[in-house]
Protein backbone atom coordinates (compact mmCIF):
# COMPACT_ATOMS: atom_id res chain seq x y z
CA UNK A 1 0.00 0.00 0.00
CA UNK A 2 1.49 3.88 -0.58
CA UNK A 3 1.74 5.40 2.36
CA UNK A 4 0.83 8.54 2.58
CA UNK A 5 3.19 10.87 5.25
CA UNK A 6 1.60 11.90 8.28
CA UNK A 7 4.07 14.35 9.49
CA UNK A 8 2.58 16.93 8.01
CA UNK A 9 -0.97 16.52 8.65
CA UNK A 10 -1.51 20.30 10.00
CA UNK A 11 1.21 21.66 7.52
CA UNK A 12 1.07 21.24 3.86
CA UNK A 13 -1.27 18.53 4.52
CA UNK A 14 -3.77 19.92 2.17
CA UNK A 15 -1.06 20.63 -0.63
CA UNK A 16 0.26 16.63 0.36
CA UNK A 17 -3.37 15.05 -0.63
CA UNK A 18 -3.71 17.19 -3.93
CA UNK A 19 -0.18 15.90 -5.34
CA UNK A 20 -1.06 12.22 -4.82
CA UNK A 21 -4.38 12.84 -5.60
CA UNK A 22 -3.48 14.20 -9.30
CA UNK A 23 -2.33 10.27 -10.10
CA UNK A 24 -5.72 10.41 -11.46
CA UNK A 25 -4.64 12.89 -14.01
CA UNK A 26 -4.37 11.02 -17.66
CA UNK A 27 -6.95 8.19 -15.99
CA UNK A 28 -9.97 9.95 -16.52
CA UNK A 29 -11.59 12.77 -18.28
CA UNK A 30 -11.09 16.43 -17.33
CA UNK A 31 -15.02 16.52 -16.60
CA UNK A 32 -15.17 13.93 -14.53
CA UNK A 33 -12.31 14.21 -12.37
CA UNK A 34 -13.17 16.50 -9.39
CA UNK A 35 -16.41 14.80 -8.98
CA UNK A 36 -14.07 11.48 -7.91
CA UNK A 37 -11.95 13.72 -5.94
CA UNK A 38 -14.33 15.71 -4.05
CA UNK A 39 -16.81 12.30 -3.87
CA UNK A 40 -13.78 10.71 -2.44
CA UNK A 41 -12.98 13.49 0.17
CA UNK A 42 -16.60 13.47 1.12
CA UNK A 43 -16.61 9.63 1.85
CA UNK A 44 -13.29 9.33 3.63
CA UNK A 45 -15.02 12.32 6.11
CA UNK A 46 -18.19 11.16 6.75
CA UNK A 47 -16.74 7.68 7.41
CA UNK A 48 -14.21 8.92 9.68
CA UNK A 49 -16.45 10.66 11.81
CA UNK A 50 -18.76 7.78 12.08
CA UNK A 51 -16.03 5.42 12.82
CA UNK A 52 -15.06 7.66 15.93
CA UNK A 53 -18.23 7.76 17.06
CA UNK A 54 -18.83 4.47 16.80
CA UNK A 55 -15.74 3.59 18.86
CA UNK A 56 -17.41 6.02 21.48
CA UNK A 57 -20.37 3.95 21.66
CA UNK A 58 -18.39 0.47 22.35
CA UNK A 59 -16.43 1.81 24.72
CA UNK A 60 -19.88 3.27 26.77
CA UNK A 61 -20.89 -0.31 26.51
CA UNK A 62 -24.74 0.55 26.49
CA UNK A 63 -25.57 -1.51 22.63
CA UNK A 64 -26.35 1.82 21.02
CA UNK A 65 -23.48 1.49 18.32
CA UNK A 66 -25.77 0.68 16.20
CA UNK A 67 -28.25 3.26 16.89
CA UNK A 68 -28.83 5.85 14.23
CA UNK A 69 -30.29 8.48 16.80
CA UNK A 70 -27.07 7.97 18.63
CA UNK A 71 -25.17 9.62 15.25
CA UNK A 72 -27.65 11.94 14.52
CA UNK A 73 -28.38 13.46 17.55
CA UNK A 74 -24.23 14.53 17.31
CA UNK A 75 -25.16 15.66 14.41
CA UNK A 76 -23.53 12.78 12.30
CA UNK A 77 -24.38 10.75 9.43
CA UNK A 78 -24.74 7.04 10.05
CA UNK A 79 -23.07 5.63 7.83
CA UNK A 80 -24.54 2.07 6.39
CA UNK A 81 -22.03 -1.25 6.61
CA UNK A 82 -21.38 -1.43 3.09
CA UNK A 83 -20.53 2.66 3.11
CA UNK A 84 -17.89 2.52 5.91
CA UNK A 85 -14.28 3.23 4.70
CA UNK A 86 -13.09 0.51 6.39
CA UNK A 87 -14.71 -1.99 3.73
CA UNK A 88 -13.92 0.01 0.84
CA UNK A 89 -10.16 0.06 1.87
CA UNK A 90 -10.29 -3.75 2.04
CA UNK A 91 -11.45 -3.63 -1.87
CA UNK A 92 -8.98 -1.14 -2.87
CA UNK A 93 -7.14 -3.53 -5.71
CA UNK A 94 -9.30 -5.92 -6.63
CA UNK A 95 -11.27 -5.26 -10.04
CA UNK A 96 -14.40 -4.12 -8.19
CA UNK A 97 -13.26 -1.23 -6.39
CA UNK A 98 -14.81 1.01 -8.59
CA UNK A 99 -18.65 -0.51 -8.17
CA UNK A 100 -18.11 -0.80 -4.29
CA UNK A 101 -17.28 2.53 -4.33
CA UNK A 102 -20.70 3.49 -6.63
CA UNK A 103 -22.94 1.39 -4.12
CA UNK A 104 -21.48 3.20 -1.16
CA UNK A 105 -22.39 6.35 -2.86
CA UNK A 106 -26.01 5.08 -3.39
CA UNK A 107 -26.67 3.82 0.06
CA UNK A 108 -25.69 6.89 1.74
CA UNK A 109 -28.10 8.77 -0.92
CA UNK A 110 -31.00 6.43 0.24
CA UNK A 111 -30.16 7.18 3.96
CA UNK A 112 -29.95 10.82 3.69
CA UNK A 113 -32.72 12.66 1.21
CA UNK A 114 -31.38 16.11 1.03
CA UNK A 115 -28.09 14.17 -0.78
CA UNK A 116 -30.60 12.13 -3.19
CA UNK A 117 -28.77 12.73 -6.60
CA UNK A 118 -25.61 14.58 -5.29
CA UNK A 119 -22.83 11.96 -4.79
CA UNK A 120 -20.86 11.33 -7.64
CA UNK A 121 -21.75 7.70 -8.81
CA UNK A 122 -19.10 7.63 -12.17
CA UNK A 123 -16.38 5.29 -9.80
CA UNK A 124 -17.20 1.87 -11.75
CA UNK A 125 -16.53 3.95 -15.16
CA UNK A 126 -14.61 1.78 -17.68
CA UNK A 127 -12.55 5.43 -18.43
CA UNK A 128 -11.00 4.92 -14.43
CA UNK A 129 -7.92 2.63 -14.42
CA UNK A 130 -8.95 0.93 -11.52
CA UNK A 131 -5.63 0.09 -10.50
CA UNK A 132 -4.90 4.03 -10.18
CA UNK A 133 -8.02 4.86 -8.07
CA UNK A 134 -7.11 1.60 -5.63
CA UNK A 135 -3.86 3.82 -5.66
CA UNK A 136 -5.67 6.75 -4.39
CA UNK A 137 -8.18 5.49 -2.11
CA UNK A 138 -4.33 3.41 -0.27
CA UNK A 139 -3.52 7.51 0.14
CA UNK A 140 -7.00 7.95 1.71
CA UNK A 141 -6.76 5.71 3.92
CA UNK A 142 -3.52 6.33 5.51
CA UNK A 143 -4.52 9.59 6.07
CA UNK A 144 -3.24 10.58 9.59
CA UNK A 145 -6.84 11.96 10.97
CA UNK A 146 -5.52 11.26 14.65
CA UNK A 147 -2.80 13.93 14.50
CA UNK A 148 -5.63 16.64 13.73
CA UNK A 149 -7.86 18.18 16.94
CA UNK A 150 -10.22 19.08 14.54
CA UNK A 151 -10.91 16.03 11.70
CA UNK A 152 -13.97 18.04 10.59
CA UNK A 153 -11.88 21.22 9.81
CA UNK A 154 -8.53 18.72 8.53
CA UNK A 155 -11.48 17.12 5.90
CA UNK A 156 -12.99 20.53 5.44
CA UNK A 157 -9.74 22.04 4.82
CA UNK A 158 -8.42 19.67 2.20
CA UNK A 159 -11.69 20.19 0.79
CA UNK A 160 -11.40 23.73 0.08
CA UNK A 161 -8.03 23.21 -1.12
CA UNK A 162 -8.59 21.10 -3.81
CA UNK A 163 -11.92 22.99 -4.91
CA UNK A 164 -9.08 25.80 -5.05
CA UNK A 165 -6.81 24.00 -7.07
CA UNK A 166 -9.89 22.92 -9.67
CA UNK A 167 -10.22 26.28 -10.08
CA UNK A 168 -7.01 27.25 -10.74
CA UNK A 169 -6.26 24.23 -13.17
CA UNK A 170 -9.45 25.19 -15.21
CA UNK A 171 -8.95 28.95 -15.49
CA UNK A 172 -11.90 30.58 -16.37
CA UNK A 173 -14.48 27.80 -16.04
CA UNK A 174 -13.26 27.64 -12.47
CA UNK A 175 -14.24 30.90 -11.07
CA UNK A 176 -17.59 29.50 -10.99
CA UNK A 177 -17.42 27.89 -8.42
CA UNK A 178 -14.75 28.94 -6.51
CA UNK A 179 -14.01 32.85 -4.77
CA UNK A 180 -10.61 32.94 -3.28
CA UNK A 181 -11.33 32.15 0.47
CA UNK A 182 -8.92 35.79 1.73
CA UNK A 183 -12.09 37.92 -0.59
CA UNK A 184 -14.62 35.46 1.23
CA UNK A 185 -12.97 36.31 4.65
CA UNK A 186 -13.00 39.69 3.95
CA UNK A 187 -17.23 39.96 2.83
CA UNK A 188 -17.51 37.91 5.92
CA UNK A 189 -15.59 40.00 8.56
CA UNK A 190 -16.72 43.67 6.89
CA UNK A 191 -21.19 41.97 7.45
CA UNK A 192 -19.82 39.97 10.29
CA UNK A 193 -23.05 37.55 10.53
CA UNK A 194 -24.28 36.85 14.06
CA UNK A 195 -25.55 34.27 16.18
CA UNK A 196 -29.20 32.77 15.23
CA UNK A 197 -28.89 34.85 11.59
CA UNK A 198 -29.92 33.93 7.89
CA UNK A 199 -27.64 34.12 5.49
CA UNK A 200 -28.27 34.19 1.66
CA UNK A 201 -25.79 33.50 -1.35
CA UNK A 202 -28.51 33.63 -4.95
CA UNK A 203 -25.32 32.03 -6.74
CA UNK A 204 -23.43 30.18 -4.09
CA UNK A 205 -20.96 28.16 -5.97
CA UNK A 206 -19.46 25.65 -3.49
CA UNK A 207 -20.71 27.26 -0.41
CA UNK A 208 -17.62 28.82 0.15
CA UNK A 209 -19.57 32.34 1.82
CA UNK A 210 -21.25 29.88 3.96
CA UNK A 211 -18.34 28.37 5.83
CA UNK A 212 -16.89 31.20 6.58
CA UNK A 213 -19.77 32.82 7.78
CA UNK A 214 -20.17 30.01 10.01
CA UNK A 215 -16.43 29.90 11.02
CA UNK A 216 -16.79 33.27 12.14
CA UNK A 217 -19.68 32.67 13.91
CA UNK A 218 -18.39 29.92 15.91
CA UNK A 219 -15.21 31.99 16.36
CA UNK A 220 -17.19 34.57 18.41
CA UNK A 221 -18.75 32.39 20.64
CA UNK A 222 -21.64 30.97 18.61
CA UNK A 223 -22.22 27.82 17.52
CA UNK A 224 -21.97 26.68 13.70
CA UNK A 225 -25.64 25.62 14.15
CA UNK A 226 -26.86 29.15 14.64
CA UNK A 227 -26.33 30.37 11.09
CA UNK A 228 -29.57 29.33 9.13
CA UNK A 229 -28.25 29.20 5.46
CA UNK A 230 -30.24 29.45 1.75
CA UNK A 231 -28.74 29.46 -0.86
CA UNK A 232 -29.12 28.62 -4.93
CA UNK A 233 -26.99 27.61 -7.78
CA UNK A 234 -27.39 27.27 -11.17
CA UNK A 235 -24.70 25.02 -12.65
CA UNK A 236 -25.85 21.45 -11.63
CA UNK A 237 -22.09 19.81 -10.75
CA UNK A 238 -21.36 23.18 -8.68
CA UNK A 239 -24.50 22.31 -7.05
CA UNK A 240 -23.87 19.18 -5.75
CA UNK A 241 -20.23 19.94 -4.74
CA UNK A 242 -22.03 22.84 -2.76
CA UNK A 243 -24.29 20.06 -1.16
CA UNK A 244 -21.24 17.76 -0.37
CA UNK A 245 -19.39 21.00 0.97
CA UNK A 246 -21.85 22.10 3.43
CA UNK A 247 -22.75 18.13 4.81
CA UNK A 248 -18.96 17.79 5.51
CA UNK A 249 -18.47 21.00 7.39
CA UNK A 250 -21.69 20.21 9.65
CA UNK A 251 -23.95 23.15 8.45
CA UNK A 252 -27.83 22.51 7.30
CA UNK A 253 -28.39 24.62 4.18
CA UNK A 254 -31.23 24.76 2.34
CA UNK A 255 -30.03 24.83 -1.21
CA UNK A 256 -33.19 23.78 -2.95
CA UNK A 257 -33.64 20.53 -4.10
CA UNK A 258 -32.33 21.00 -7.66
CA UNK A 259 -30.38 23.64 -9.05
CA UNK A 260 -32.13 26.79 -10.57
CA UNK A 261 -31.59 30.23 -12.51
CA UNK A 262 -32.05 32.83 -9.67
CA UNK A 263 -33.52 35.17 -12.46
CA UNK A 264 -35.77 33.01 -14.11
CA UNK A 265 -36.78 30.40 -10.86
CA UNK A 266 -36.16 32.22 -7.86
CA UNK A 267 -36.87 29.47 -5.51
CA UNK A 268 -37.38 31.48 -2.31
CA UNK A 269 -40.28 34.06 -3.35
CA UNK A 270 -40.78 36.24 -0.52
CA UNK A 271 -37.93 35.57 1.31
CA UNK A 272 -35.99 37.89 3.11
CA UNK A 273 -32.58 37.32 4.97
CA UNK A 274 -30.21 39.04 7.96
CA UNK A 275 -27.18 39.14 5.64
CA UNK A 276 -26.54 38.48 1.72
CA UNK A 277 -22.67 37.37 0.54
CA UNK A 278 -22.38 36.59 -2.79
CA UNK A 279 -19.93 36.50 -6.10
CA UNK A 280 -22.16 36.61 -9.40
CA UNK A 281 -20.46 35.94 -12.84
CA UNK A 282 -19.40 39.16 -13.66
CA UNK A 283 -20.07 41.25 -16.78
CA UNK A 284 -22.73 38.33 -17.61
CA UNK A 285 -24.34 38.87 -21.09
CA UNK A 286 -28.01 37.53 -22.38
CA UNK A 287 -29.00 36.74 -18.80
CA UNK A 288 -32.68 36.75 -20.02
CA UNK A 289 -33.69 40.29 -19.25
CA UNK A 290 -36.11 40.33 -22.61
CA UNK A 291 -38.24 37.81 -20.70
CA UNK A 292 -38.45 39.55 -17.25
CA UNK A 293 -38.87 43.11 -18.32
CA UNK A 294 -41.59 43.49 -16.10
CA UNK A 295 -40.48 41.44 -12.76
CA UNK A 296 -41.10 43.21 -9.30
CA UNK A 297 -37.33 42.85 -8.90
CA UNK A 298 -36.70 45.52 -11.07
CA UNK A 299 -38.20 48.63 -8.66
CA UNK A 300 -35.66 51.24 -9.18
CA UNK A 301 -35.16 50.47 -13.30
CA UNK A 302 -34.85 47.48 -15.56
CA UNK A 303 -31.37 46.23 -15.54
CA UNK A 304 -29.26 46.59 -19.63
CA UNK A 305 -30.05 43.32 -21.28
CA UNK A 306 -26.30 43.25 -22.37
CA UNK A 307 -25.05 42.94 -18.47
CA UNK A 308 -26.56 41.33 -15.44
CA UNK A 309 -24.52 43.15 -12.86
CA UNK A 310 -27.66 45.30 -12.06
CA UNK A 311 -30.05 42.53 -12.09
CA UNK A 312 -27.54 41.00 -9.44
CA UNK A 313 -27.93 44.17 -7.14
CA UNK A 314 -31.81 44.49 -7.94
CA UNK A 315 -32.15 41.25 -7.15
CA UNK A 316 -30.09 40.92 -3.81
CA UNK A 317 -31.70 44.24 -2.29
CA UNK A 318 -35.20 42.79 -3.09
CA UNK A 319 -34.14 39.33 -0.94
CA UNK A 320 -32.60 42.12 2.32
CA UNK A 321 -35.08 42.11 5.38
CA UNK A 322 -36.27 45.43 5.91
CA UNK A 323 -35.07 47.72 8.66
CA UNK A 324 -31.38 45.57 9.21
CA UNK A 325 -30.37 43.86 6.01
CA UNK A 326 -27.25 43.49 4.75
CA UNK A 327 -25.57 43.03 2.03
CA UNK A 328 -21.57 42.57 0.51
CA UNK A 329 -21.27 41.11 -2.96
CA UNK A 330 -18.48 41.53 -5.45
CA UNK A 331 -19.09 43.17 -9.19
CA UNK A 332 -16.87 44.17 -11.71
CA UNK A 333 -15.49 47.85 -11.50
CA UNK A 334 -17.78 48.69 -14.91
CA UNK A 335 -20.70 48.62 -12.55
CA UNK A 336 -19.33 51.63 -10.34
CA UNK A 337 -19.97 54.24 -13.34
CA UNK A 338 -21.27 53.20 -16.48
CA UNK A 339 -23.59 55.10 -18.43
CA UNK A 340 -26.19 52.98 -19.22
CA UNK A 341 -27.31 51.83 -15.55
CA UNK A 342 -26.68 55.54 -14.38
CA UNK A 343 -30.72 56.24 -13.67
CA UNK A 344 -30.77 52.99 -11.34
CA UNK A 345 -27.36 53.70 -9.21
CA UNK A 346 -29.07 57.25 -9.21
CA UNK A 347 -32.26 56.19 -7.24
CA UNK A 348 -29.91 53.67 -5.08
CA UNK A 349 -28.60 56.68 -3.98
CA UNK A 350 -30.93 59.54 -3.43
CA UNK A 351 -34.33 57.38 -4.41
CA UNK A 352 -37.10 58.80 -6.59
CA UNK A 353 -40.09 60.68 -4.08
CA UNK A 354 -42.80 60.86 -6.57
CA UNK A 355 -42.29 57.25 -7.29
CA UNK A 356 -41.73 56.52 -3.76
CA UNK A 357 -38.82 55.00 -4.14
CA UNK A 358 -36.49 54.96 -0.65
CA UNK A 359 -32.89 55.52 -1.49
CA UNK A 360 -29.78 55.35 0.31
CA UNK A 361 -29.08 51.74 -0.25
CA UNK A 362 -25.46 51.95 -0.82
CA UNK A 363 -23.29 52.14 2.42
CA UNK A 364 -19.66 51.43 1.27
CA UNK A 365 -17.74 50.63 -1.91
CA UNK A 366 -14.46 48.61 -1.47
CA UNK A 367 -12.20 48.21 -4.70
CA UNK A 368 -10.24 45.55 -4.15
CA UNK A 369 -7.00 44.80 -5.91
CA UNK A 370 -5.99 43.06 -8.74
CA UNK A 371 -5.05 39.60 -9.32
CA UNK A 372 -6.89 38.05 -6.81
CA UNK A 373 -8.93 35.81 -8.65
CA UNK A 374 -7.93 32.48 -10.99
CA UNK A 375 -10.24 33.52 -13.61
CA UNK A 376 -9.09 37.10 -14.18
CA UNK A 377 -6.61 39.42 -12.95
CA UNK A 378 -9.34 42.29 -12.88
CA UNK A 379 -9.83 44.63 -9.77
CA UNK A 380 -13.36 44.15 -8.51
CA UNK A 381 -15.43 45.85 -6.08
CA UNK A 382 -16.88 44.96 -2.85
CA UNK A 383 -20.50 46.54 -2.87
CA UNK A 384 -22.05 47.08 0.56
CA UNK A 385 -25.99 47.47 0.70
CA UNK A 386 -27.77 48.47 4.36
CA UNK A 387 -31.29 48.44 4.83
CA UNK A 388 -30.65 51.00 7.62
CA UNK A 389 -28.24 53.64 7.64
CA UNK A 390 -30.34 55.81 10.02
CA UNK A 391 -28.07 54.54 13.37
CA UNK A 392 -29.13 53.36 16.71
CA UNK A 393 -27.92 50.13 18.38
CA UNK A 394 -27.55 47.23 16.68
CA UNK A 395 -26.87 43.74 18.26
CA UNK A 396 -24.60 45.66 20.30
CA UNK A 397 -22.76 48.65 18.80
CA UNK A 398 -23.69 51.57 19.13
CA UNK A 399 -24.02 53.21 15.48
CA UNK A 400 -24.35 56.55 14.54
CA UNK A 401 -26.14 58.08 11.31
CA UNK A 402 -24.73 57.61 8.30
CA UNK A 403 -27.86 58.50 5.96
CA UNK A 404 -26.56 60.49 2.64
CA UNK A 405 -22.85 59.04 3.15
CA UNK A 406 -21.13 56.25 1.44
CA UNK A 407 -17.60 54.86 2.84
CA UNK A 408 -15.44 54.87 -0.19
CA UNK A 409 -12.14 52.46 -0.15
CA UNK A 410 -9.54 51.99 -2.36
CA UNK A 411 -7.44 48.26 -1.60
CA UNK A 412 -5.42 48.30 -4.50
CA UNK A 413 -1.76 49.17 -3.34
CA UNK A 414 -1.86 46.02 -0.91
CA UNK A 415 -0.57 43.57 -3.43
CA UNK A 416 2.37 42.37 -1.26
CA UNK A 417 1.05 38.89 -0.10
CA UNK A 418 1.65 36.75 -3.12
CA UNK A 419 0.10 33.64 -3.29
CA UNK A 420 2.40 30.63 -2.73
CA UNK A 421 2.91 28.19 -5.11
CA UNK A 422 1.71 29.94 -7.82
CA UNK A 423 3.46 30.36 -10.77
CA UNK A 424 1.59 33.49 -12.06
CA UNK A 425 1.37 36.79 -9.94
CA UNK A 426 -1.65 35.79 -7.92
CA UNK A 427 -2.24 37.90 -4.15
CA UNK A 428 -4.44 37.57 -1.34
CA UNK A 429 -5.54 39.19 1.29
CA UNK A 430 -3.29 38.49 4.60
CA UNK A 431 -5.51 38.28 8.62
CA UNK A 432 -4.08 41.52 9.14
CA UNK A 433 -5.48 43.60 5.74
CA UNK A 434 -8.65 41.46 6.18
CA UNK A 435 -8.49 43.36 9.68
CA UNK A 436 -7.71 46.91 8.56
CA UNK A 437 -10.65 47.09 6.14
CA UNK A 438 -13.18 45.51 8.67
CA UNK A 439 -12.08 48.38 11.41
CA UNK A 440 -12.42 51.33 8.44
CA UNK A 441 -15.74 50.33 8.10
CA UNK A 442 -16.91 49.67 12.03
CA UNK A 443 -14.89 52.69 12.65
CA UNK A 444 -16.65 54.58 10.37
CA UNK A 445 -20.42 53.62 11.38
CA UNK A 446 -19.64 54.14 15.37
CA UNK A 447 -20.90 56.65 17.27
CA UNK A 448 -18.52 59.82 17.44
CA UNK A 449 -16.81 59.61 13.78
CA UNK A 450 -16.40 63.00 12.18
CA UNK A 451 -19.29 62.06 9.36
CA UNK A 452 -17.82 63.36 5.89
CA UNK A 453 -14.66 64.55 7.55
CA UNK A 454 -13.94 60.66 8.05
CA UNK A 455 -10.92 60.17 5.53
CA UNK A 456 -7.04 58.83 4.99
CA UNK A 457 -5.51 60.41 1.62
CA UNK A 458 -5.77 57.51 -1.06
CA UNK A 459 -7.16 54.44 1.27
CA UNK A 460 -10.80 55.99 2.26
CA UNK A 461 -13.19 58.54 2.56
CA UNK A 462 -16.84 59.31 3.00
CA UNK A 463 -18.30 61.17 0.72
CA UNK A 464 -22.06 62.99 1.26
CA UNK A 465 -24.76 62.70 -1.47
CA UNK A 466 -24.43 66.29 -2.91
CA UNK A 467 -21.35 65.76 -3.58
CA UNK A 468 -22.04 62.52 -5.47
CA UNK A 469 -24.48 64.43 -7.25
CA UNK A 470 -21.92 66.81 -8.72
CA UNK A 471 -20.63 63.91 -9.93
CA UNK A 472 -23.29 62.88 -11.31
CA UNK A 473 -23.40 59.44 -8.99
CA UNK A 474 -20.44 57.50 -10.08
CA UNK A 475 -19.41 55.40 -7.63
CA UNK A 476 -15.31 55.41 -9.00
CA UNK A 477 -13.72 55.65 -5.92
CA UNK A 478 -10.84 57.30 -7.49
CA UNK A 479 -13.10 60.62 -8.08
CA UNK A 480 -13.46 60.93 -3.93
CA UNK A 481 -10.45 59.41 -2.08
CA UNK A 482 -7.65 60.97 -4.33
CA UNK A 483 -7.24 65.03 -3.21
Amino acid sequence: MAKAKTSSAKIGFENQIWDAACKLWGHISAAEYRKVIVGLIFLRYISSVFEKRYGELVAEGDGFEDDRDAYEAENIFFVPENARWKNIAAEAHTPEIGTVIDEAMRAIEADNKNLKNVLPKNYASPDLDKRVLGEVVDLFTNMDMESAENTKDLLGRTYEYCIAQFAAYEGKKGGEFYTPASIVKTIVAVLRPFSNCCVYDPCCGSGGMFVQSAKFIEAHGGQRSAVTVFGQESNPDTWKMAKMNLAIRGIDANLGEYQADTFFHDLYPGFKADFIMANPPFNKDNWGQPQLTEDARWKYGVPPAGNANYAWILHILSKLKAGHGVAGFLLANGALGDSDTYNIRRKLIEGDKEKNIEGDKVEAIIVLPRELFYATDISVTLWILNQNKKGGTYHGRRLRDRSGEILFMDLRQWTTNTVKGEQKKKVELHSDQIRRASEIYFRWQREGTDGTQYAEPELYRSVGIRELERNDFTLVPSRYIYF
